[in-house]
């Protein structure tokens, strides 16, 4: 997961949404914006991000591309 917030380079973080919580390691960086979440798909952890949003796929059975409101507070 990358993001911009107060979180530390690292540091495990909780990541809620109104579907879903999951807990990931931040690794914060200035690709992201303030305010701004990213979370891969492609990998063990961020295959995670269904848990956020939803697990549907496009009909060439790629993720869809998916934007959701989420809460990050440190652990």
């Amino acid at each position: 997961m990358r993001t911009h917030t107060a979180s530390e380079n690292g540091a495990q973080v909780e990541v809620t949404s109104r579907r879903g919580r999951i807990v990931c390691r931040a690794k914060v960086n200035a690709e992201v914006g303030r305010g701004e979440l990213f979370m891969p798909f492609v990998s063990l952890q961020g295959a995670a991000a269904n848990f956020l949003t939803n697990n549907v796929y496009d009909p060439n059975g790629m993720p869809e591309y998916k934007v959701c409101a989420v809460r990050i507070a440190p652990i």
